[in-house]
């Protein structure tokens, strides 16, 4: 039964990271493909890393599992925000099709505050 849970953890982990790998190259704009790697990785990535603990059954592995887990979900966003407040200082465009830019007037020019 646990060889089971853990090939479907195992399989859809790497489902997600596929459709992580799908979007990014699909996607209009950068901050779409920073959207779909940052969610479908993070997930992808945990799904993964769960199989491989539940594979192993060990202690110190468990523990090594839980706090990768945790470092990713806790720098994903965090790089995503940056790199997605970067790329809007930059002036860098977005889609055509987007409905709002909640940032526009929030920044200003000279120092990007």
């Amino acid at each position: 039964m646990i060889e089971i849970l853990i090939g479907v953890l195992a399989f859809l982990g790497a489902l997600f990271i596929l459709m992580a790998g799908i979007g990014v190259v699909r996607m209009p704009d950068t901050y779409l493909r920073m959207s779909v790697a940052t969610k479908s990785t993070t997930l992808g990535v945990g799904l993964t890393l769960v199989a491989f603990g539940l594979h192993f059954q060990e202690q110190m592995t468990t523990m090594r599992v839980l706090i990768i887990i945790l470092f990713v979900m806790i720098t994903a966003p965090v790089s995503a925000h940056l790199m997605g407040r970067a790329t809007y200082i930059s002036k860098n465009k977005l889609w055509d099709k987007s409905v709002s830019d909640d940032l526009k007037d929030k920044y200003d020019e000279e120092d990007h505050c």
